[in-house]
């Protein structure tokens, strides 16, 4: 999940009309593997088609995140099956078409990367289908701007978890989420989405994703970190935000990343 979401040019400048570059000098440490392993089964498919992307971590500045290449990797479900990932070209991105997703099975990633293994294992979370949307286009500080509903119908009884994705064409990356039913067990509730910009006849492409509690937790520290809330990006942040995946051969050489497999509710709306 090491995006690059940041290029930052500071520049000091004087009522004389110069500036004055400030550089500034970071630390670098060595490059970690970057785990990107988020299998995803669409309701009313197959799911068989899969893929992971391997990376490394890289200096803040740096233009280009690197792929991870020539690694083996494979997921093993609880049935004795083996499902490998090929890469593609040296991209970094490992691509499975036989993949047998399960709801509530227990899956185990493994992954050879310069001859340290990589392991994380998770379950297969089911997910409630998005019931509708509603739109307000009286939302926002100003009153105008346009605010999402997507609504769902939480199972009573079962503690359940949430992340929800909107896509669309205004910002450069989705607006994510995190919702759990404590306080709305066995009810209707809702993701919500705003964005400043957007307009009538606009595509939003909304995704509720099953996730486990494990993923919860993790995601609800990676967005309030990455947040408004979150400081600068030279500040220091309260904790390394560390997912589930580990390294079996060097503990100390730790990745980053997740390992999440989800059930996925899909519904594409055009603004009205």
């Amino acid at each position: 999940m090491m995006k690059k979401l940041l290029h930052i040019s500071f520049f000091l400048t004087f009522f004389t009309n110069c500036e004055d570059v400030i550089d500034v000098n970071l630390n670098n440490a060595e490059p970690r593997l970057v785990i990107e392993a988020s299998i995803n089964y669409l309701k009313n498919t197959t799911g068989n088609e899969q893929n992971i992307k391997l990376t490394l971590s890289a200096p803040f500045f740096n233009d280009v995140v690197p792929p991870a290449t020539d690694a083996t990797v494979q997921i093993l479900d609880a049935h004795g099956n083996t499902f490998y990932f090929i890469e593609s070209e040296n991209t970094g991105i490992y691509y499975n078409d036989n993949f047998l997703p399960v709801i509530n099975d227990t899956y185990t990633l493994v992954i050879n990367y310069n001859d340290e293994i990589y392991t994380a294992t998770e379950t297969l979370m089911s997910v409630v289908p998005i019931d509708y949307v509603e739109q307000n286009n009286e939302g926002g500080f100003s009153g105008e701007d346009i605010e999402l509903k997507a609504y769902y119908t939480d199972p009573i009884g079962i503690d359940n978890y949430y992340f929800f994705e909107f896509i669309s064409d205004i910002p450069v990356i989705p607006s994510l989420s995190v919702y759990d039913d404590t306080f709305t067990d066995g009810n209707e509730i809702f993701g919500f989405y705003t964005e400043e910009d957007l307009e009538s006849g606009d595509i939003v492409t909304i995704r509720n994703y099953g996730v486990s509690s494990q993923f919860y937790d993790y995601m609800f520290i990676l967005l309030q970190q990455g947040g408004d809330s979150g400081g600068g990006p030279f500040e220091t942040q309260p904790a390394t935000v560390r997912g589930n995946c580990i390294n079996t051969t060097n503990p100390d050489n730790y990745p980053y990343g997740y390992f999440r497999l989800s059930e996925v509710d899909e519904l594409i709306y055009t603004v009205e």
